[in-house]
């Protein structure tokens, strides 16, 4: 099976800068990871009172340094792979984390868990290995993040990952079901158009699912396509901000760069050019990798920013991120990623996608096509 900071560690792309323009947030510690607040101005949370409303995510770090706030348990599954074990780093280095638990079938995760407890942050860490600890490692967990799975290789589209890693996550999530069903769930492996609907079915069959908490991870889209156009435009990434919608793979991938703040305009070249880079960014990762491995770094630095956002949630700020979830949003789709609200329950509120451009409509009808597959043949799986 393989696959948050001291409070100062800087996780963007360019951290060197902390707005202070906003400074009344969240009172308690948290990663460093970037948000604007519901007036759209970057905050950072030096600060030790009361939250407002809402924060929401740019490139530009945010640092939470008060205390006196409910820390969280979380299990991470699959944590001794390549995206586990950095992403276990990054969380045992979140403030909002008071206990990390550590799940694997490999023998090192114990070791995993003994390197990570060495850190000097407040938080426990416990290893757990093989099917008989499951239970353990996840009772009274409130988030419940799944990176477990094989990675891609040269030439494996996520598909190809389908017969391995859903019958892991279908696994796991009847752990999750029976020892943590009031947890949020995040789930990494992929192919997550397929694995989130499988963890739908799996929790429904226990009569536990709750469809504000279950989430696709597909915040990495959203890093690459912030990264990307700042890149292209010679913008500050901590300032950038493009929602990305449909799924996580592939053309299912649709960045709205309609959209994306600040206001940049690309021609019709430019937005073709752009789109396909950030849908086929894995790719380009594991190629670069020569077959030593996917996209592990990237991606747990995006689920250890997801990871925080629904810890902020639970906290009581709501912040806005975008997720592959149960959804209404677009006809013809039950399974969508768009922007939501996060919250203490989890997902709070389902935001509208907006006006999108007619490149963007395009390619969202072709996406649609692509998801009810791989909606159907996830539930197939679960229900066989």
């Amino acid at each position: 099976m393989t696959s948050n900071a001291r409070p100062a560690v800087m996780c963007p792309a360019r951290a060197g800068r902390i707005a202070v323009d906003q400074p009344k947030v969240l009172a308690s510690a948290s990663l460093v990871m970037p948000r604007r607040n519901a007036g759209g101005r970057t905050t950072s949370l030096r600060t030790r009172q009361a939250a407002p409303i809402s924060a929401r995510r740019t490139g530009r770090a945010v640092a939470v340094f008060a205390s006196g706030q409910k820390g969280y348990k979380v299990a991470l599954l699959g944590a001794a792979g390549g995206i586990g074990q950095p992403l276990g780093l990054l969380l045992k280095m979140n403030k909002l984390v008071n206990e990390l638990s550590l799940y694997d079938v490999a023998p090192v995760t114990p070791g995993v868990a003994k390197d990570l407890s060495h850190c000097n942050t407040p938080s426990t860490a416990e290893g757990f290995v093989g099917p008989e600890n499951l239970g353990k490692a996840l009772e009274g967990a409130d988030l419940v993040v799944i990176p477990a799975g094989v990675p891609r290789k040269p030439g494996m589209t996520r598909d190809d990952l389908f017969n391995i890693n859903a019958g892991i996550v279908k696994t796991l999530i009847e752990g999750v079901a029976k020892h943590a069903p009031n947890a949020v769930i995040n789930i990494i492996s992929n192919p997550v158009n397929s694995t989130v609907p499988i963890a739908a079915e799996i929790l429904k069959k226990h009569n536990v699912y709750k469809k504000e908490k279950l989430l696709g991870v597909s915040t990495l889209d959203v890093v690459r396509a912030n990264t990307f156009v700042a890149e292209a435009k010679g913008l500050d990434v901590a300032t950038v901000n493009v929602p990305v919608i449909g799924g996580h793979a592939g053309t299912t991938i649709l960045p709205l760069l309609s959209q994306a703040t600040p206001n940049v305009s690309f021609d019709a070249a430019e937005t073709d050019a752009l789109t396909k880079r950030i849908q086929e960014a894995g790719t380009e990762v594991v190629e670069a990798k020569a077959g030593g491995g996917s996209a592990t770094l990237s991606m747990a630095y995006a689920a250890a920013r997801m990871a925080e956002s629904v810890l902020l949630g639970l906290s009581g700020t709501s912040v806005e991120e975008c997720a592959y979830v149960e959804s209404s949003i677009v006809p013809g789709v039950d399974f969508f990623a768009h922007r939501l609200r996060l919250g203490k329950n989890g997902v709070e509120e389902y935001l509208p996608i907006g006006p999108i451009s007619d490149y963007e409509q395009k390619a969202l009808d072709e996406a649609v096509t692509i998801l009810q597959g791989n909606i159907s043949k996830g539930r197939e799986f679960a229900n066989e």
